[in-house]
């Protein structure tokens, strides 16, 4: 797959695939992953540490939907050059716990329901260098996250965004949330049910 560019909609709609090894894929042209695995509804496991993800610039919908996954290894990922994670997490509704402390959003414009229905999510861990300073859309970002207790937004750049609408709506176990002081309201036009 070395000379690969596009991975979109790859396994799109595999909904009996129990497992995948994809360890011999070679990604370093790779520039879109969108929908890569969008309704692998029976999905249990996924290795993606041999990915190389330098040229990637959308992560759109990428696991959209994968409701059987329990967990999630993408500490090789290197997310410099996407520009789009909308949904990217949508619907893993049996998804605990997502360590994105490697994650670099410098040039991600929308994060709109990235996590959106992961219903039992109760941990996100994110880096220094996850800081949405150029995201414009969150809206629904963490709508229906409904096990989530507590979310650490510290580090969040919120300069850029322009809508917060249904952020937060529906995490009816959030007790707290913990801003930085960069996370500004001076671009939002709409906190339409946040």
């Amino acid at each position: 797959t070395e000379n690969v560019t596009t991975m979109a909609e790859m396994f799109d709609y595999c909904t009996a695939l129990t497992s995948l090894d994809l360890s011999y894929f070679n990604t370093e042209n790779v520039t879109t992953m969108a929908k890569m695995f969008y309704g692998c509804y029976e999905l249990e496991s996924l290795d993606l540490s041999n990915f190389n993800t330098a040229s990637v610039t959308t992560m759109a919908e990428m696991f959209d939907s994968c409701s059987a996954l329990t967990s999630l290894d993408l500490s090789s990922f290197n997310t410099e050059n996407v520009t789009t994670m909308a949904e990217m997490f949508y619907g893993c509704s049996k998804l605990e716990s997502l360590d994105l402390s490697n994650f670099n959003t410098a040039s991600v414009t929308t994060m709109k329901s990235m996590f959106s229905s992961c219903s039992v999510l109760d941990e996100i861990t994110f880096g220094a260098n996850f800081t949405a300073a150029s995201v414009e859309s969150m809206e629904s970002m963490f709508y229906n996250c409904k096990a989530m207790t507590s979310i650490d937004l510290s580090n969040f750049n919120t300069a850029s965004v322009t809508t917060m609408k249904s952020m937060f709506q529906s995490c009816e176990k959030l007790t707290s949330i913990t801003f930085g002081a960069n996370f500004t309201a001076a671009s939002v036009e709409s906190m339409e049910s946040m």
